[in-house]
C-alpha cells in the first residue's frame, strides 16, 4: 500500500470545499471530508486505477460529490501526492495558479 502526501493547497481545497458544504447543511462538509479520505484510501490500494488526464497527473472521482482528487504516484517511494481536489467544473486555468505542482 502507498502513503498519501496531501500537499497543503491540497489541503486548502478540501478545507473550503467541506466549509461551503457546511454552510449548505449542517454536516455536509464532514461527509464531503470523509469521502475524500474514502477515495485517498482507495487510491493508495491502487494508484494506477485511476486514468492519467495531463502530464503524469491522474484523477479519482468521488463517488457522491462532484469533485476529484489529483495526485501523482512515486512508485519508488511508494507515495502518492495529492496536489489538488477540485470541482469538476473548475476552469483548468486554476491550475495554472499552482506553484507546487
Amino acid at each position: 500500500m502507498y502513503e498519501a502526501i496531501i500537499l497543503p493547497k491540497a489541503k486548502e481545497d478540501i478545507k473550503e470545499a467541506a466549509h461551503w458544504y457546511n454552510e449548505i447543511q449542517k454536516g455536509l462538509g464532514k461527509r464531503f471530508t470523509q469521502e475524500v479520505r474514502s477515495t485517498i484510501d482507495q487510491i493508495c490500494k491502487n494508484p494506477t486505477s485511476a486514468a492519467v488526464r495531463y502530464d503524469e497527473t491522474r484523477c479519482a472521482v468521488l463517488d457522491s460529490f462532484p469533485f476529484m482528487a489529483h495526485f501523482s504516484v512515486n512508485d519508488k517511494e511508494k507515495q502518492v501526492i495529492i496536489s489538488a481536489v477540485f470541482h469538476t467544473s473548475l476552469n483548468p486555468e486554476k491550475w495554472s495558479d499552482r506553484d507546487d505542482l
